[in-house]
């Protein structure tokens, strides 16, 4: 018989889910000889045998790989015959000049969960089960290639049945690099809020760690507060079903209005709150994981204090062994809050938790599986029938994007929703969610991550792309290195984030509506219509520049954009019928009181009076001069409570005007404030008022859109930026522009808020650099 070699390099995500095993078992089953290890570039397999048995082996690698693997290259090469006497997994080794893709962390796999659920298991209770399907990735990764050594786990050496399953090939924990039991693996314990354990009277016919757990319960559904470490960082957790637990938890936490997320058990609590469709289902019960934003039922039943002012709900199912154990003891569902303090980041180490969380809550619930880079829970929306990711963290980070002759670049990204993008060999690497640019603490733990990064992949960046805005932290960070600089603006990147997502070359309108973003001219912008594509932009269309009278505060006090936009719609309409009855102080005292008055003041002088085009600026105006929000406790709040009320039987639209200057098409929304004033006034339901209000943002898009086409041929449209997350104005923004013809594309997988703003810098300053630009 005639021997065949060939040596394989399998490129991809195929470290941590289970590749060597599979390639193992795969070759045995074929009776092939060689060997397999895990590397830098991904992983390599030296295969000998009948040809027809390699030929088998190569098409089940490409169509039947390990569920959470993904392959992006397979490369073969023949070689000469080497009469191997057996297959074996050889030691992993490191070549810094190649790349390794890593596997986010993933939930709990099925086979784990009946694992822990049954009496008859030796994992029974154990909440750290995990197999090559399942657990921890990406958050335990110290360095590559993924071993066990190179892992938080290292500390943990296995027990002798631990290690007889992870040396045998037929287990699914063949080579699983954190597997581990009660016996020789992690565990759990309880403290009070300064840190201290606590002695548990233990029943001794149940695993210790189910005794924790159901201790854990009781206490919950007492109405107390736990600070539970999970997978990727700590969460806030109480009894959705109490009420007064809820309330706690926001006063001590100083969140007053900003949803909470929960847990559920299972799918059918879920459907007992909230609306479900198919596409919603596969994700809430997919390997993924994230939160879910479900609409609510008509006859929501939870407390009001988890979601205030809102008919939508963040939920996700369990994730990790230890989630489902807490549910099994007796939980239905429960508030599962990112557990910070104000704006720091999520916590994930055991002596810091106690540092900063100490104030908010009663108890801890720790382990001591070391996290080394914590990861926040992704959020995701179905929109269309189409997930839109809206924050890109656990699940779905660090997995890269293919790009085609990326440089190695570095885009430092904005200061909201921070992330950040790498590129090498084909691939961009965007961060998970890093938070805001806001404090040190933050920025600290920004700049660990892009470390972190450069580490694992072993990246140095030949080129940073970073925003315009001077002030941004992110800017800031990037003036620490030497190498070349690109500067971006911040629509651009929105709107080259989602052409890079779409493959589209082309040049198209773009459209970017979001809150801040430093436009060229050194004013704020925010209402922009480019004609654009992944090299530059030319401005064609904007929302009119108006006073953001006190800067910042008019982000935080949506009455000072309210108390804008009614002088300036005095100014600019001078016949106005309404006008005539209601003179403009007077109408400023009704609707925003004495301190509007004072703001006229402010307003017709020169004092830090800073000009916008911002879309989201004008959703806060509408919000605070319908009387929806005077001020916001977090970011967007207005704009969402406003999209909250919407009537969506309500069809027409308010006037509004497009004039042409300087070859620009200038959107006035001033006959719109008054009409809304008017409505105000006439006692015309504030949901109506809601829903003419979007339907008019809807017909300024679609008439800027026909404009721009009229003058320039281009048919192709791209929607990008935060006030896009709306899901209302979305939809039908799409669905008109459809109607007519339009070729209409979105943010899916890249955030459409500034959680894209990174991938869409990396792609432009990669074109200018093609370009020599």
């Amino acid at each position: 018989m005639n021997l065949r070699r060939v040596f394989i390099k399998v490129l991809g995500i195929v470290q941590g889910v289970g590749f060597r095993p599979f390639v193992y078992n795969l070759a045995a089953s074929l009776n092939l000889k060689g060997w397999v290890n895990n590397n830098s570039e991904g992983v390599y397999i030296d295969l000998e045998g009948q040809s027809y048995d390699i030929d088998k082996f190569l098409t089940e690698l490409k169509d039947n790989p390990p569920p959470l693997s993904r392959i992006e290259n397979i490369i073969t090469e023949e070689m000469t015959p080497a009469d191997y006497a057996a297959f074996t997994i050889k030691e992993s080794e490191r070549d810094e000049s190649n790349i390794t893709l890593i596997s986010p962390d993933m939930a709990t796999c099925e086979e784990c969960r009946k694992d822990i659920l049954n009496p008859n298991n030796r994992r029974y209770g154990y909440p750290f089960t995990n197999c090559t399907n399942c657990g921890p990735r990406f958050s335990i990764i110290k360095s590559i290639p993924y071993d066990r050594d190179k892992t938080t786990m290292k500390k943990f050496k296995m027990c002798c049945l631990c290690m007889s399953e992870y040396k045998d090939p037929s287990n699914r924990r063949f080579h699983a690099q954190p597997n581990a039991c009660d016996d020789c693996g992690p565990h759990i314990w309880i403290t009070d809020a300064n840190g201290s354990e606590l002695n548990i009277n233990y029943e001794s016919s149940i695993p210790r760690s189910l005794n924790t757990l159901k201790w854990a319960v009781k206490k919950l559904k007492e109405g107390k507060i736990f600070a539970i470490k999970g997978l990727t960082g700590f969460h806030l957790c109480c009894d959705a079903y109490n009420e007064e637990a809820v309330k706690l938890l926001r006063e001590r936490k100083h969140r007053p209005h900003k949803p909470f997320a929960v847990m559920a058990k299972n799918l059918d609590i879920v459907k007992k709150y909230c609306h479900v469709n198919t596409r919603e289902e596969s994700l809430l019960t997919g390997i993924k994981k994230p939160i879910v934003l479900l609409n609510q039922k008509q006859d929501f039943s939870l407390t009001e204090a988890i979601a205030p002012n809102q008919n939508t709900l963040g939920v996700m199912l369990p994730y990790t062994p230890l989630h489902e154990l807490l549910f099994n003891e007796g939980m239905d569902i429960m508030i599962m809050t990112s557990a910070n303090f104000y704006s720091l980041p999520l916590e994930f180490n055991n002596d810091s938790a106690i540092k900063n969380l100490s104030s908010i809550v009663d108890y801890f619930l720790f382990h001591n599986r070391d996290i080394y880079i914590p990861v926040d829970d992704s959020v995701v929306k179905v929109i269309n029938d189409e997930e839109m990711i809206i924050r890109r963290a656990r699940g779905y980070a660090p997995d890269p994007f293919k790009y085609e002759d990326i440089e190695e670049i570095l885009a430092c990204g904005p200061n909201m929703k921070n992330t950040f993008s790498i590129g090498k060999e084909n691939f961009i690497f965007m961060s998970q969610h890093n938070g805001d640019l806001e404090n040190l603490e933050t920025i600290e733990h920004y700049s660990r991550n892009i470390e972190h990064l450069k580490n694992i992949f072993s990246f140095h960046p030949k080129y940073l792309a970073f925003d315009l805005h001077p002030d941004y932290a992110s800017t800031i960070y990037s003036e620490d290195y030497v190498t070349p600089k690109i500067g971006i603006q911040h629509h651009h990147a929105h709107i080259a984030s989602c052409l890079a997502e779409n493959k589209i070359k082309s040049k198209v309108i773009g459209i970017a509506f979001d809150g801040t973003g430093y436009g060229t001219d050194g004013t704020l912008w925010g209402g922009e219509f480019f004609i654009c594509d992944t090299l530059d932009f030319k401005r064609l269309a904007h929302l009119d520049y108006i006073k953001m009278p006190g800067g910042e505060m008019a982000i935080k006090e949506p009455w000072r954009m309210g108390a804008s936009y009614v002088h300036e719609a005095y100014k600019r309409i001078p016949n106005n019928e309404f006008k005539k009855n209601y003179e403009l102080n007077a109408l400023i005292k009704i609707l925003f009181a004495d301190k509007g008055l004072n703001l006229i003041k402010i307003l017709e002088s020169s004092l830090n009076n800073i000009k916008t085009s911002s879309m989201g600026r004008l959703f806060d105006a509408v919000s605070s001069i319908i009387g929806i929000n005077q001020a916001v406790t977090y970011e967007g709040q207005a704009s969402i409570e406003l999209e909250n009320i919407i009537n969506k039987t309500v069809t027409g639209y308010y006037p509004f005007n497009i004039v042409y200057e300087d070859e620009s098409y200038i959107i006035e929304p001033y006959e719109t404030i008054l009409s809304i004033i008017k409505d105000k006034i006439n006692n015309v339901e504030s949901s109506e008022i809601s829903a003419k209000f979007h339907n008019t943002i809807v017909e300024i898009t679609y008439n800027i859109c026909s404009l721009i086409r009229n003058k320039t041929n281009i048919n192709e449209v791209a929607l990008s930026g935060g006030v896009f997350q709306n899901s209302y104005l979305l939809v039908n923004v799409v669905k008109r522009l459809k109607e007519d013809g339009f070729a209409v594309y979105t943010n899916k997988s890249i955030p459409i808020n500034d959680g894209g703003i990174s991938f869409g810098q990396i792609v432009i300053a990669n074109e200018r650099l093609k370009h020599n630009l």
